[in-house]
């Protein structure tokens, strides 16, 4: 068997993730943080797999659709640099667009859900794969094709770029420069897209570049008053194997169900996650402007608190 460079360098990468997954396992547990437990790592291991099979499943597909459309390519890079520069710089921010579909397209978030159930953050939570996303991914990604980059270097970028991404699910504070951490995914800006705290739903979703999430909106960073809270905003009691893949799935066609429109029914398949027809359950976006209409409020009641102590003593010094 013939390996190539590009095989070398992501089996290279790969087993360079694994090592370092294994040694944050041997310091979590050495110093008892209890990153880690026999369930979840075993649960991530089994969900990896399962995109595995479906990646190997769909691999042709992908591979003859990137090259059919390559060959209405509209242009060409000559400059190699240039080519591998543009090629990750699009790779990464058709991603973003992707993970953003994935969280406000709850059709889609039934399958990218997987990711974020689990209520531990750690680097094999980094393989807790989107089990179905092998069967989508590539439409995202044909604009690469006709902008002239080539199937196989469409594929190592992907790979390259998900390793990075890998790398970032970890809940050891490490310190970079400013400038690094305005452009550039950071374990504190993922563990903030791993939260379900209601200020942190739906932000981060940069693979490499934090760049798109600053620039559309998408952006929020880890606060030390508010404490990122792992998983779900409601857990999937069963965390069987198939539940844990299906039950957002089970939970939506319950919905599109009960829905009494059919347009009722289309909005629970397209809209965001947690919109419903009758109000009981919100979106994201609305938990979280009543979340800064309530801080809101109280600030203004904890200055108006301040004005009136400084009002009270300075009535208590002219009396005096």
């Amino acid at each position: 068997m013939n390996f190539t460079g590009s095989d070398i360098s992501v089996i290279g990468l790969f087993g360079f993730v694994i090592v370092l997954t294994l040694v944050e396992m041997y310091f979590s547990y050495q110093h008892d943080r209890k990153l880690y437990t026999k369930r979840d790592t075993w649960t991530n291991i089994y969900l990896m797999t399962a995109a595995i099979v479906i990646n190997l499943a769909t691999k042709t597909g992908t591979f003859f659709l990137l090259a059919y459309c390559y060959q209405f390519r509209l242009f060409q890079i000559p400059n190699v640099w240039l080519y591998w520069l543009v090629l990750i710089l699009a790779q990464d921010f058709l991603y973003w667009f992707l993970h953003t579909v994935g969280h406000y397209v709850r059709f889609f978030w039934a399958m990218h859900v997987t990711h974020h159930s689990s209520e531990h953050f750690n680097l094999t939570t980094g393989f807790r794969s989107t089990v179905f996303e092998p069967m989508y991914r590539v439409f995202f990604y044909l604009p690469l094709a006709f902008m002239g980059f080539t199937a196989v270097d469409i594929l190592f970028a992907y790979l390259v770029t998900q390793i990075y991404g890998n790398l970032v699910h970890t809940q050891y504070n490490i310190k970079f420069p400013k400038w690094y951490e305005y452009i550039f995914v950071t374990p504190s800006h993922h563990r903030v897209h791993h939260a379900s705290n209601v200020r942190y739903l739906d932000k981060n979703m940069g693979m490499v570049l934090i760049l798109w999430d600053r620039w559309f909106g998408t952006f929020q960073a880890e606060l030390p008053e508010d404490v990122v809270k792992y998983g779900l905003t409601t857990q999937p009691k069963d965390t069987g194997p198939v539940n844990i893949i299906f039950h957002e799935f089970i939970a939506l066609s319950a919905d599109v169900k009960k829905a009494p429109t059919f347009m009722d029914k289309v909005r629970y398949i397209f809209n965001p996650p947690g919109w419903s027809h009758d109000g009981s359950t919100k979106i994201a976006k609305i938990m979280q402007q009543e979340l800064r209409d309530e801080e809101k409020k109280q600030y203004e009641a904890l200055q108006q608190d301040k004005v009136k102590g400084l009002n009270d003593r300075g009535e208590l010094s002219s009396t005096g």
